[in-house]
């Protein structure tokens, strides 16, 4: 383990996950350009990528128990060669329900990449340095995000669309190729961990479900990693462009911020959720209430929001995603090896479907409250006000699910591990009353001596 060849796995792996979100998010550049092309208002628009992520999240548990049973390296390729085909159709779409079916098959194929990439880092490297090293693969993983955001969007306006996405589908041509060439299940030597069959992997995946900390995993996820999801797939670019006036260049910079400032302080959340496991959930939750915070200087600043507001904004979005992988270390640490990658599968379902709502919510906020389909009304910054704020609820129910997942969770830990995990602040009271403690201990010392 943590060997040369599984530095080189690693940069295969990470590079095909990058290249996945960069297919996941290339609609996000292309949205007004979509509006346009195939002649559809925001809730038409948003199908396209609700779709795409429907059928991601959906596929998470199915998948999962693939790669418990097949391996990572098998479900890498599948993955690749499915994104390929789903981009090569939307490319040549002559109408938007050509199009789902592109952005369908892209979604599948995106589905099968990252629990199989968390899942190849297990067998490559120590438990002792997973923490930091899922949260430096997820976090520089969105650097396909920063691609779809900048030169994504200076292509789509020089060569065209067809051109574009047959070029998307070549790139993940090659990453099947890379592979298949470099890309091994488990090092030399090193045993699979791998369910003997489909029907024992089936059995994993309800054993790990009825664990409190799996469903744990499925809710920090869902509440933090949401909106930022919701932003960069879809709703972010016109909002920027067209709602606050900046244009296609700066808004497409601004959505990189997202991406750059996720790579600055993702280590940083998994250093904390490293050295501090009975407080990840803490972590999660302060992300949340960040997040909501930004969201509503920016909504209810009267007109248009500062530029240094937005620039919060999406800083606090780029942290949840970061925070959404600690709900993998969830899955991690209270799953046994062979069913972690269902496991792993469950917890990305929460994100996502939690997304695809937000997706929808904003979607048809937009045309309840917009004059007119035309670009101009539709996607008026006051519109977005009003529809941004309808994801408040919803995250909120996400957070309440977290808070009763990690009660439960706490309460298993004490009765099956004796170990207490209370409040917060009765922690920090404890380590208070032990430093003072020790101080006096030492102060005695002298004379007991």
């Amino acid at each position: 383990m943590d060997s040369r060849r599984a530095v080189i796995v690693l940069a295969i792996a990470g590079s095909a996950y990058i290249v996945a979100v960069l297919q996941r998010t290339s609609l996000s550049v292309a949205g007004v350009m979509a509006t346009e092309r195939f002649a559809v208002d925001a809730t038409a628009l948003s199908s396209l990528a609700v779709l795409q992520l429907v059928v991601y999240a959906a596929l998470q548990i199915p998948v999962g128990v693939l790669v418990d049973r097949f391996g990572p390296r098998a479900l890498i390729a599948t993955g690749a060669t499915v994104m390929a085909a789903g981009q090569v159709v939307l490319a040549f779409a002559p109408d938007l329900g050509v199009a789902v079916i592109g952005r369908i098959l892209v979604g599948a194929g995106d589905a099968m990449t990252f629990i199989s990439v968390l899942r190849l880092l297990g067998a490559w490297f120590s438990p002792r340095r997973l923490p930091v090293l899922s949260q430096w693969v997820g976090t520089l993983g969105q650097t396909g995000q920063l691609l779809s955001a900048l030169p994504l969007s200076f292509a789509l306006r020089e060569l065209g669309w067809p051109t574009v996405f047959a070029g998307l589908a070549a790139v993940s041509v090659v990453v099947v190729c890379a592979v298949a060439l470099g890309v091994q299940d488990a090092p030399a030597g090193h045993e699979r961990a791998r369910a003997a069959s489909l029907a024992v992997a089936l059995r994993q995946l309800g054993a790990s479900l009825r664990l409190p900390g799996t469903r744990l995993g499925f809710w920090a996820h869902a509440a933090s990693q949401a909106s930022a999801t919701m932003v960069v797939m879809l709703w972010g670019f016109p909002a920027l462009s067209v709602g606050l006036g900046y244009g296609p260049a700066a808004a497409s910079a601004l959505l990189s911020i997202v991406v750059i400032a996720g790579a600055a302080l993702g280590p940083i959340i998994g250093v904390l959720s490293a050295r501090f496991p009975y407080r990840r959930s803490n972590v999660v939750l302060s992300i949340v209430g960040l997040t909501g915070a930004a969201w509503a200087v920016v909504l209810l600043w009267p007109g248009r929001p500062p530029l240094a507001a937005v620039i919060a904004l999406l800083v606090a979005l780029a942290v949840g995603g970061p925070g959404g992988l600690i709900g993998f270390d969830f899955a991690r640490t209270f799953n046994p090896p062979a069913s972690q990658g269902a496991a792993s599968g469950f917890v990305n379902v929460g994100g996502f479907a939690t997304a695809v709502v937000l997706l929808l919510v904003v979607g048809l906020g937009l045309d309840a409250v917009s004059a007119s389909p035309d670009p101009a009304s539709l996607y008026a910054w006051e519109s977005f006000r009003v529809a941004f704020a309808l994801q408040y609820p919803v995250v909120a129910g996400a957070v309440v699910g977290l808070l009763v997942a990690r009660s439960r969770a706490r309460r298993r830990l004490q009765e099956e591990e004796g170990i207490a995990v209370g409040p917060l602040w009765v922690a920090i009271a404890r380590a208070r009353a032990a430093r003072r403690a020790a101080r006096t201990t030492r102060g005695r010392a002298p004379a007991d001596g």
